[in-house]
């Protein structure tokens, strides 16, 4: 009895002693972190800084890899296909998740079935901006100004489908105003034309916005969202003045190939979440970019996009969007 008492203690110990050494092998290599977009983007330039300190704790490499193309399509579908062993991520945003779903009639992964969300790791506000020249304070303004001069005011976007094309043709749609959709190949040059007054609005976070608010060249009308943003503390939101549907928000998401281990998605977000919780890591790479942590676990990313799935849906059913 004796015996068979301390055998089992034995396998007892050594099941204990095997179980933290595995949890403890992870990484036991390199692990790549995929950006399906171009270098520069709000996500690759957090996520880099996330994978050094994550390098640095883990004394392991943390390899950020830019795999852009066709809407974010090319690198999200690599990592849907890459080995479920968590060495192979993907740090993205919205548009993975829950954009590209009503944009592509036929997508080559499944949003919901091909990955397990790890972490939100920040969120960002966006902000309706007009050109300096635009009679216009608030949203109200525009709406008026709209209807006393139908088809006169347009507004830039960075593509069909893309955030600033929903959200005012969610305006136009309950508003009963007329705004013409002008698309821009990006971001970047959707700014430009409205500093260069080719475009009359445009929307952008407030990292984006604020070098050309600050040259004079645009001005912040409204907050697309439930709360100010530090850097615009005098600007109302939607819902302050009055039209609380007009919302957008931008959202970067850590997710790894669906099969993973949950003890190993269980390390990782903690990891990340470790970097989020540094008062001088946030100072430096989130609050003074406008954006604002999150650090949540897989359900609350996982209960966002089926939420933003259901409110993208109106959108784009408003915008007339037809899948490509």
């Amino acid at each position: 009895m004796m015996k068979r008492f301390a055998a089992s203690l034995a396998v007892m110990s050594v099941i204990g002693a095997i179980v933290p050494a595995h949890a403890d092998t992870y990484p036991a290599k390199p692990v790549t972190v995929i950006i399906p977009f171009a270098p520069g983007g709000g996500v690759d330039v957090l996520t880099r800084a996330i994978a050094a300190k994550l390098e640095a704790n883990w004394r392991k490499p943390v390899i950020v890899q830019n795999k852009p193309g066709a809407g974010s399509l090319v690198g999200t579908a690599y990592v849907a296909r890459a080995a479920p062993d968590g060495y192979t991520l993907l740090a993205t945003v919205n548009q993975s998740m829950v954009g590209n779903r009503f944009l592509y009639k036929h997508l080559p992964y499944d949003p919901d079935k091909d990955f397990v969300p790890i972490t939100m790791m920040v969120k960002a506000e966006q902000l309706i901006v007009a050109n300096k020249n635009l009679p216009v304070k608030t949203l109200k303004d525009v709406v008026a100004l709209a209807r006393s001069k139908p088809g006169t005011l347009n507004y830039g976007s960075y593509g069909n489908g893309s955030q600033p094309h929903l959200l005012f043709s969610m305006i136009n749609d309950r508003e009963h105003i007329h705004l013409t959709h002008i698309p821009y190949n990006g971001i970047t040059p959707n700014l430009l034309a409205l500093a260069g007054g080719d475009v009359q609005l445009a929307s952008g976070s407030a990292a984006v916005v604020l070098p050309l608010v600050q040259s004079g060249k645009i001005k912040p009308i409204a907050v697309a969202g439930s709360e100010r943003v530090n850097q615009f503390p005098d600007v109302s939101t939607t819902t302050e003045q009055g039209f609380p549907y007009a919302q957008i928000s931008i959202w970067y998401g850590m997710f790894a190939p669906a099969g993973t281990p949950a003890a190993v998605v269980s390390d990782i977000r903690k990891a990340v979440q470790a970097v989020l919780a540094d008062p001088q890591f946030v100072k430096q790479q989130v609050s003074s970019k406008g954006l604002n942590v999150v650090a949540g676990d897989g359900k609350q990313l996982a209960d966002t996009i089926h939420k933003e799935t259901q409110s993208t849906g109106a959108m784009i059913k408003a915008a007339g969007v037809v899948a490509e």
